[in-house]
């Protein structure tokens, strides 16, 4: 058997056809099984990176690297307002503690003036009577 392009081959159209839909359902079933290989690795490369992002926050957000929560902002604003009012309240009882003192010392000084004048009223009296 000599075979050559000028060679004739006959086939019933059947067979030829058949040839032609196994060659197409290969074709189409290897293109089908490449594109669900594609799908499946760009999945696992959006998953992976999804894991490294939720790996990052889980590491970061507690150490308050990556900001905070609205909550805990309006808390942060809160306990630095209630700071400074502590603040302003013990300089305002510090200064009461020194008004403290100036009042003990005002009424000893009153005590010793009255005193005082009783001391001179009794002498005024003493120099009239005589």
């Amino acid at each position: 058997m000599k075979l050559s392009d000028n060679t004739s081959v006959s086939m019933p159209m059947r067979n030829l056809l058949s040839i032609l839909a196994a060659v197409g359902i290969g074709v189409y079933s290897y293109f089908g099984i490449i594109e669900r290989l594609n799908n499946i690795e760009t999945q696992g490369k959006l998953m992976l990176a999804d894991v490294e992002k939720n790996t990052e926050f889980r590491i970061k957000w507690p150490r308050g690297e990556m900001g905070n929560l609205p909550a805990d902002s309006q808390q942060d604003m809160l306990i630095e307002f209630m700071a400074t009012q502590i603040e302003a309240m013990q300089e305002e009882m510090e200064g009461m503690m020194s008004n403290t003192v100036n009042i003990k010392r005002a009424q000893q000084d009153i005590e010793k003036l009255i005193l005082d004048t009783e001391k001179l009223e009794d002498k005024v009296r003493a120099n009239g009577s005589h």
